[in-house]
């Protein structure tokens, strides 16, 4: 079995990239999905890993779904291969580091849903991001419906996947699809950067993501006793220990956390 999907570690500033590297697109096969889910799952489960990048290369992220698998599949076969997918992409989303889409060229079809499972999204200036599943006439089934409206909103949501369009990075920017664009020979730079920030940061980040994950999925009076579980929870841990002592000796934005 080739490896079109691996994952490497950078020990000194504990940041986690998992490449996409499936040439010349990146069309997503059920191959490249499973293994996929399997680097997510081991950057999880690696101490190292305090942020993680998601990559697809200097060319294109994923140009969407492999779709010469497709005329094979029937009905019962799609809905099987859709919760490959969306297990996947859960599993990604909810991660408890902080994880980052960095994203050259085409993020399309499953590509950008895997964009879309990412905490935040960092572009290059010539990327395009789209869901053209309709134009197949299909629809995404990686989590796309659900993932883009609440990113943007129910009507700018239904627009793009009603249509199939592409968006370039003007309009991605100024929707909010994505968070920062940057020139493309400076983006895997600019990505890194920021994950190594992340990375540096305590381990009540890892509690304050889960709180605004979940807690946006419930009622406000729930959120709201989830937070204030979280906010205990992280009185419990060492970070919280060094940061409040460093504030109190030389003030905010001082403290160099461990993780714990």
């Amino acid at each position: 079995m080739s490896t079109l999907v691996s994952l490497e570690v950078d020990a000194d500033t504990r940041v986690g990239t998992v490449r996409l590297d499936r040439p010349p697109m990146n069309a997503l096969s059920l191959e490249m999905w499973e293994q996929l889910d399997t680097a997510v799952a081991q950057a999880i489960e690696d101490d190292r890993v305090r942020a993680l990048l998601v990559w697809g290369g200097p060319k294109v992220f994923a140009a969407g779904a492999d779709i010469a698998e497709f005329p094979k599949l029937t009905p019962g076969d799609a809905r099987r291969y859709s919760e490959v997918l969306q297990r996947t992409l859960d599993r990604l989303a909810r991660a408890p580091m902080v994880t980052i889409a960095a994203i050259h060229g085409y993020a399309l079809g499953g590509g950008c849903e895997v964009a879309l499972a990412c905490d935040l999204r960092v572009a290059a200036d010539n990327a395009k991001l789209g869901l053209p599943e309709v134009l197949l006439g299909l629809l995404p089934g990686a989590g796309g419906t659900q993932r883009l409206p609440r990113l943007i909103g129910l009507s700018r949501a239904k627009e793009l996947v009603l249509s199939g369009r592409m968006v370039d990075m003007v309009e991605g920017e100024r929707i909010g699809l994505v968070d920062r664009v940057a020139p493309a020979d400076d983006l895997l730079e600019a990505a890194t950067q920021l994950a190594a920030r992340f990375a540096a940061g305590a381990a009540s980040v890892a509690l304050a993501k889960r709180a605004i994950e979940d807690g946006t999925e419930q009622s406000l009076d729930q959120g709201l006793q989830l937070e204030s579980e979280l906010f205990a929870a992280a009185f419990a841990t060492e970070d919280a220990a060094t940061g409040i002592a460093s504030f109190l000796e030389h003030g905010p934005g001082q403290a160099t956390f461990d993780g714990r």
